[in-house]
This record gives structure tokens, C-alpha cells and sequence, in this order.
């Protein structure tokens, strides 16, 4: 009799543990949040299988019962505010390097321009782009444009 009270409370508080491990840690519904409700589950069918129908009624409002003041009480206080992010990235691509670069700067691409690509001016690497065209990696590129963070280039022939 007491190995089952000690399954059945084993067994429910490990499935509400991991049900509370999938809201706070693994984004989406995962094998953890399933095996949480499982474990719940079978929990409290050994309740009712072991125990008898009454003992597994109070079994069931009892688990549901701490799960709901559980859900209600971590939200309320605001625990989950302490997993979020809190905060962004607001920097941008070439932000720090646009003042280094002039119109008319001649480089070489280190990858392949479609129309994106990174290339080297004065020895250091920044994200470039071209009006379209596909330009081959090794190709001397000259600075056409510079406008909103954005380098634009073509091909020097």
C-alpha cells in the first residue's frame, strides 16, 4: 500500500515537473512536455487502479488542483520574466565601418556576389552588394554607392 502512494506521488510530481520544465526550457511541444502528461497520467491510473475509485477522484483534484495554483501563481509573480529576453540586437551590418569607405575604393571579393557577398577593403571584411549581377570570388570590385549601411559595388574591368 505504501510503494503505491509513493509511485503515484512520484509519478505525478516528476510529470508536473517536466510539464513545467517544457513551459520554461524547450520551446514548442516537445518529447518532454509528452512524457510529463504521460507520467501524469499514468500516475493517476495507478491512483485509481491501486488505490480505488474515491482515493483516485481526490488523487485527480489533487494533482489538478496544484498544477492550476502552480500555473496561476508563476504567472501572477511574473517567474517567467526571468527566462525572457529582455532585450535586442539593434546594431547593423557595416555600422561601425561606413565612415573607413569612399565612393571609388577599389577591393576584392572573398566570396561570391549574388548579389550578396563579403569582400575586403584596406584589408578588412564587410558585407557588400551589387545591382544584380553575379560577381565571381578574386574579383577586383570598386565602391559605386554607399547609402543606408549598404555597400553597393561592381565589377572594375
Amino acid at each position: 500500500m505504501l510503494i503505491d502512494w509513493v509511485t503515484v506521488i512520484l509519478l505525478i510530481c516528476i510529470g508536473l515537473l517536466l510539464i513545467i520544465v517544457e513551459l520554461i526550457f524547450v520551446p514548442g511541444t516537445t518529447v518532454v512536455g509528452i512524457l510529463g502528461f504521460a507520467l501524469t497520467g499514468i500516475g493517476i491510473w495507478i491512483g485509481y487502479a491501486a488505490l480505488g475509485t474515491t482515493t483516485g477522484h481526490i488523487i485527480l483534484g489533487a494533482s489538478s488542483l496544484v498544477a492550476v495554483v502552480t500555473f496561476f501563481y508563476s504567472f501572477r509573480s511574473d517567474a517567467w520574466t526571468r527566462f525572457a529576453l529582455n532585450e535586442s540586437n539593434r546594431s547593423r551590418v557595416n555600422e561601425d565601418n561606413m565612415h573607413v569607405l569612399e565612393v571609388g575604393e577599389e577591393g576584392k571579393t572573398v566570396s561570391a556576389l549574388r548579389p550578396q557577398g563579403t569582400a575586403t577593403f584596406n584589408e578588412k571584411l564587410h558585407e557588400v552588394q551589387t545591382r544584380g549581377e553575379f560577381i565571381s570570388p578574386n574579383t577586383t570590385i570598386r565602391i559605386i554607392n554607399l547609402s543606408q549601411n549598404k555597400i553597393i559595388v561592381e565589377e572594375v574591368s
